[in-house]
């Protein structure tokens, strides 16, 4: 199979030749800029460029000598935006090693050694400790309150740093010529690559709360304040089905995944009980979806951290066909559950590596070991798509890296038929509801 087809076998849950491979499609399935600097160097690869795409979170565009090492089936349409060395500056990295900015993002740097990231206007909107791995957000549009109207809404999220500090293709939305760009390269990218795409969309609804109200205010609104939270969900599906309209305009039919987000998870549980996910979130997530499903051929992909297993029903029935990153080191998120009751409704795309205690911390066996395990109970009867849960962080050795990968590409040649994990796909999307035993 190319690795197009690899790629979307596995997402309509047919077993490809190989357990299909994701690095660096999204923001959320990428590597830290520090731990892939790292990386090039114990490979021996010393052309090309260590570029720090997602300047928030200090991710690395993985260049198409290591998308080959290590068999990776899918880029981000982004990495045809910025591809001059003019569209970058160079900088050093926490560890001593040379990466390289985006032009536009110029951070500045305070008398502690910190970083601190501005609006436009001059506003502060995010910072990073000196020697940080990421920036947090620091400016809160609607900290003290809702607004009267939405009027100004796009401006006040400007003001945040997941918009102000976008990554690739987005930090160019705002050229004029942006969506015939944007349709120009990406049919371009299809045609030089046999890779599967995907487009990274955002349209979060809860997180988008969080980001203007700030976490601890949202958590309350929904429940205290339903009326503000549902009138600034509709002022933001306004803008989202917008967005979605030219994108599935500007690429529907040259991109696969489209990629969509909103952390719903804890460690111990959803941030809400199911009840209130279904009054406020369930109908707006299906909205988005139904507009991708009829406008486009893409499929839908949320990227949704924590205990999600109480919502995993409602979020199939909402329409997505995947789910990522699988954070199966939180409550009830259980491999073989998961993959015995939803495997057969929803892709997995992720929860092959546990990132939390084992790829920063065992040894390179152990890794093998533990994903050898992980791929014996997702990869059965496809539907599972080979990522550690979330990034790769600044602190894995490169040696676990290495052998994360290989450990991939040596359980391919072994069989798939694992009884203990066997289920029925059509019964499962009759009963989503429904627990099994």
């Amino acid at each position: 199979m190319t690795p197009r087809e690899r790629l979307l076998a596995a997402v309509d849950h047919k077993e490809p030749d190989r357990v299909a491979v994701d690095l660096g499609s999204t923001p959320s399935s990428g590597i830290s800029a520090v731990a892939y600097s790292n990386l090039k160097k114990a490979i021996g690869i010393s052309s090309g460029h260590t570029r720090v795409y997602d300047v928030v979170q200090q991710l690395a565009q993985p260049e198409t000598e290591i998308l080959d090492r290590f068999g990776v089936d899918i880029v981000d349409i982004g990495q045809a935006f910025n591809t001059a060395d003019a569209d970058w500056y160079d900088i050093t990295l926490s560890n001593g090693n040379p990466a390289q900015y985006p032009a536009w993002f110029k951070p500045h740097r305070e008398a502690d050694g910190s970083w601190t990231a501005f609006a436009p206007d001059g506003t502060p909107i995010a910072k990073m400790p000196a020697k940080g791995a990421f920036y947090d957000q620091s400016c809160f549009p609607y900290l003290d309150g809702y607004p009267d109207h939405y009027s100004d809404l796009p401006e006040r999220m400007r003001k945040v740093m997941w918009a102000a500090l976008v990554h690739s293709p987005w930090d160019q939305a705002d050229r004029p010529d942006f969506w015939d760009q944007l349709r120009q390269k990406t049919l371009a990218l299809r045609q030089s690559t046999d890779r599967a795409l995907m487009v990274v969309c955002g349209c979060n609804l809860f997180e988008w709360g969080t980001f203007l109200r700030r976490m601890d205010n949202f958590l309350m609104d929904v429940y205290a304040d339903p009326v503000h939270v549902e009138a600034l969900l509709d002022a933001l599906m306004e803008i989202h089905l917008a967005t979605l309209d030219k994108v599935c305009r500007a690429v529907g039919d040259g991109v696969d995944i489209l990629r969509f987000g909103d952390d719903l998870g804890m460690d111990s549980g959803p941030f809400m009980a199911p009840e209130i996910y279904r009054k406020l979130f369930k109908p707006r997530h299906a909205q988005l979806c139904d507009f991708v499903k009829k406008h486009s051929r893409m499929k839908t992909f949320l990227h949704c951290c924590g205990s999600i297993y109480a919502l995993l029903p409602d979020l199939i029935e909402a329409g997505y066909d995947i789910i990522n990153p699988v954070q199966t080191n939180c409550a009830g998120m259980d491999p073989i559950r998961l993959k015995r009751e939803f495997g057969g409704a929803i892709t997995f795309w992720g929860g092959g590596c546990d990132t939390r205690t084992i790829l920063n911390h065992a040894t390179p066996q152990h890794i093998k070991d533990h994903v050898k395990e992980r791929l014996e109970i997702f990869a059965p009867g496809g539907g599972f798509v080979f990522n550690p849960i979330h990034n790769i962080l600044p602190e894995v050795p490169p040696e676990n890296i290495i052998a994360m990968f290989d450990a991939v590409h040596e359980f391919s040649g072994t069989g798939f038929s694992i009884p203990s994990v066997e289920y029925n796909r059509s019964e499962q999307r009759q009963c989503l509801g429904q627990r099994m035993p």
